[in-house]
C-alpha cells in the first residue's frame, strides 16, 4: 500500500504544485526508525563553476525566514526519527549562516530529537568554507554537539582554484582547521578535487602534501566531473579548455592512494581515506543504504524504501509549513534497492555481505539470483572483485572500474 499525505502549499509555481502535492513521509511509521539526518543550507557567497548542488548567492535577506522554516520542518519530521547517531549539515555553505541562527538551529535539534548518541560517540558534521571560519561560530557549533568539520579546500594552487571559480585563500584552510581545534572540534576532514584542467601530477602531489601535513584524520579526493547545466560544463563544450585524459586520471588516483597510505590514511571508499576510526559515519550510512531523514531545500531522504527530494527552490520551500513539497519521489522497489546496495556497497573497501545479496535476489526471482551469481563469477574471473569470507569486495584494480562493475550488475536487474 502506498502511503502519502496531501500537502497544501501556498505561493508555489504551478509546475511545482502539480509535481509535489504528496509527500512519502506523511503515511510512514518506521518499525526501525532512521538514525541519520541530513540538513541542507543553500546559501553561498559565490556559485563555484563545477558545483551542481542547490545553492543561491546569499544576500542575508532570507536567512531568518529560512532558519524558522527549517526548524518547523525539523519539528515535523522528528517524530519519525530514532536516537540520532549521525547528523550532516551540507550546502551551499552552512557556515555562512549567521551564528545566532546557528544557535537557534542547534537548540531546535536538541529540543526535537534524541541526541544522546550524538553527544556520547556519534557524529555531527558541518561543511565549512575556509573563508567563513570564525572562533565565534566554531564555539557555538562545538557547544551544540558538532564534533567534525569538513573543509572544502579543493586545491591549494591559486591557478586551479581560479579554474574552478573557487574563492578562498589557500592559507585559510590551515587557519580554519586550527580554529576548529582551538574550539574543541576534534575531527577535521579536507576535500580535494583532482583532474582539474591543466593540473599535473606534481601539482596534485603538492596539494596532497599540504593537506596531509595539516594532520587531518580524513581526506576526500574527488575527480572533477562535468555535471550538466554547470558553467564548467558549458566552458568545456565551448572548447575553452581540455579535460584531463583517462591515463592521467588513473595515475592521479594511484598517487592519492600512495600519499594517503604513507600518511596513515587508508582507503575505505573509492574517494575517501581515513585514519582508523575517523571514517565518515554519515556517508557510510548512505553507502550501506541505511535510512536517513532530510531537511532543507533539495535535501534527499530515504526512509522505508521511499526516496524523495525536497523542492529545490528556496521560495517554494519557504512558502509552506510542516513537511515541504517533495519531488523525485520513488516508492519502494526491491529490485532498485538491490541494485543500489551493490553499486554503493562495492565502492566500499568492506564490500557487501553476499548472503544478504543472494537473499534479496532470491526474493525477487530465483533466476535473478542465478544471474547475480553469474555476474559475480565473471567479475571475479577478471580480477575485478574478490571474496573474503562472507563478503564480496572490489579488488584494487576493480576500484578503478566501479562504473563497469555497477553496469554489469544493473544489466541483470533492470
Amino acid at each position: 500500500m502506498q502511503h502519502h499525505i496531501a500537502i497544501s502549499i501556498a505561493g508555489q509555481s504551478p509546475e511545482t504544485e502539480r509535481l509535489t502535492n504528496t509527500h512519502p513521509l506523511g503515511g510512514i511509521s518506521p518499525a526501525d526508525p532512521p538514525r541519520s539526518l541530513y540538513i541542507h543550507i543553500p546559501f553561498c557567497f559565490h556559485k563555484c563553476h563545477y558545483c551542481d548542488f542547490y545553492s543561491i548567492v546569499d544576500t542575508r535577506d532570507r536567512q531568518e525566514a529560512f532558519a524558522a522554516r527549517l526548524i518547523a520542518e525539523l519539528a515535523a519530521i522528528a517524530p519519525l526519527a530514532g536516537p540520532l547517531k549521525t547528523i550532516f549539515v551540507g550546502g551551499g555553505t552552512p557556515t555562512l549562516l549567521r551564528p545566532d541562527l546557528w544557535g537557534e538551529l542547534l537548540a531546535a535539534l536538541e529540543t526535537h530529537f534524541d541526541l544522546a548518541t550524538i553527544h556520547t560517540g556519534g557524529e555531527f558534521s558541518v561543511e565549512c568554507n575556509p573563508e567563513t571560519a570564525t572562533s565565534e561560530l566554531f564555539a557555538i557549533l562545538q557547544a551544540g554537539g558538532v564534533g567534525r568539520i569538513s573543509i572544502g579546500a579543493q586545491s591549494f594552487n591559486p591557478v586551479h582554484l581560479k579554474a574552478l571559480e573557487r574563492w578562498h585563500e589557500p592559507d585559510n584552510v590551515g587557519r580554519a582547521i586550527q580554529l576548529a581545534r582551538d574550539a574543541g572540534i576534534d575531527r577535521q576532514s579536507i576535500d580535494l578535487i583532482f583532474a582539474i584542467p591543466g593540473q599535473t601530477l606534481d601539482d596534485l602531489a603538492r596539494d596532497l602534501d599540504i593537506a596531509l601535513g595539516l594532520g587531518v584524520g580524513h581526506l576526500s579526493c574527488y575527480n572533477l566531473t562535468y555535471e550538466s547545466n554547470t558553467p564548467m560544463t558549458r566552458r568545456l563544450q565551448r572548447g575553452e579548455f581540455e579535460p584531463a585524459d583517462e591515463d592521467l586520471e588513473i595515475a592521479m588516483q594511484d598517487l592519492i592512494v600512495d600519499h594517503c597510505s604513507a600518511a596513515g590514511l587508508e582507503r575505505y571508499e573509492i574517494s575517501n581515506f581515513a585514519r582508523p576510526g575517523q571514517e565518515c559515519a554519515h556517508n557510510l550510512a548512505y553507502w550501506r543504504q541505511e535510512q536517513w531523514l532530510a531537511a532543507g531545500p533539495s535535501a534527499s531522504g530515504h526512509v522505508c524504501g521511499w526516496r524523495w527530494k525536497n523542492v529545490p527552490r528556496l521560495g517554494d520551500y519557504l512558502a509552506g509549513g510542516g513537511l515541504p513539497p517533495a519531488v523525485d519521489i520513488e516508492s519502494p522497489d526491491p529490485s532498485r534497492a538491490l541494485a543500489e546496495r551493490l553499486m554503493t556497497g562495492l565502492r566500499l573497501r568492506e564490500g557487501v555481505p553476499w548472503n544478504e545479496i543472494e537473499r534479496a535476489a532470491a526474493a525477487l526471482d530465483g533466476r535473478v539470483r542465478d544471474a547475480i551469481d553469474g555476474v559475480r563469477a565473471s567479475l571475479e574471473s577478471r580480477g575485478l572483485i574478490e571474496t573474503h569470507g562472507d563478503r564480496v569486495v572490489a579488488s584494487e584494480s576493480g576500484l578503478r572500474f566501479a562504473d563497469l562493475i555497477a553496469r554489469e550488475f544493473l544489466g541483470v536487474l533492470t
